[in-house]
C-alpha cells in the first residue's frame, strides 16, 4: 500500500502571473484548476499536501541564482504569494495537519529543508509533483525524490515550464530517466 503526498512547486504570482519576475505565463495560469483540484482530492482522501516555495533575498551576492534570474520571490511581497485561487485555498487549509508550506532556497524542495524528513515520518513512498518550472524547480525536486528512493508521479496538465522546449525535455526526462508515471 502506499502513502502519497502531493507537491505544489513554486506556485506563486512571480512564477505565474502576467506581471511576475520570472513567468512562465500563460500555461502555468492554467493550471490552477488542476492544481486546485487535486489539492482538494488529497486533502479529502487525507492524504499529505505540501508546497514548497522559493524564497530569496535582493542581491544576495553568495546564492547563484541572482546571476542567472531576474529577483523572484522576495519576502513580504506580492510575487511570492501563491497565484490566484491557491493563495485563498491555502489561508483556508493552512491549520490543517495535512497542509504543510516549505520555504526552500534552492531549486529542489528537498535541498536544506525538512521535507525528506516531514515526508518520512509520515510514511510517505510517493509523490505527485505539481507547479513550476517543471524543467527547473520541479526537475531538480523529482531528480533529488528519486535519489531518495520516492516514487513519482507527474500530473503533466499540473506542471508548466519557461518554455515549450523544457516543458517536454522534462517530461521525457521524468519518465526515461527517472522511471516517473507521468500522467495527464
Amino acid at each position: 500500500m502506499t502513502n502519497e503526498a502531493l507537491l505544489i512547486v513554486d506556485y506563486t504570482n512571480d512564477f505565474v502571473a502576467d506581471k511576475g519576475a520570472l513567468t512562465c505565463g500563460k500555461p502555468a495560469q492554467e493550471l490552477e484548476d488542476q492544481i486546485i483540484n487535486l489539492a482538494n482530492k488529497f486533502l479529502k482522501e487525507d492524504k499529505w499536501i505540501f508546497l514548497p516555495t522559493d524564497l530569496h533575498q535582493l542581491n544576495d551576492p553568495y546564492h547563484p541564482e541572482t546571476k542567472l534570474f531576474p529577483a523572484h520571490n522576495l519576502p513580504n511581497t506580492w510575487g511570492r504569494k501563491f497565484y490566484g485561487r491557491l493563495q485563498s485555498w491555502y489561508e483556508l487549509h493552512q491549520d490543517n495537519d495535512h497542509v504543510t508550506f516549505i520555504d526552500k532556497t534552492r531549486y529542489s524542495a528537498f535541498a536544506g529543508t525538512r521535507l525528506d524528513i516531514l515526508l518520512r515520518e509520515r510514511g510517505i513512498d510517493t509523490l505527485h509533483l505539481t507547479g513550476v518550472c517543471t524543467d527547473i524547480c520541479v526537475l531538480h525536486t523529482a531528480i533529488d525524490a528519486y535519489n531518495k528512493n520516492y516514487n513519482l508521479i507527474i500530473h503533466k496538465k499540473a506542471v508548466a515550464a519557461l518554455n515549450d522546449m523544457g516543458q517536454q525535455w522534462a517530461l521525457n526526462h521524468f519518465k526515461s530517466c527517472l522511471g516517473a508515471t507521468v500522467i495527464d
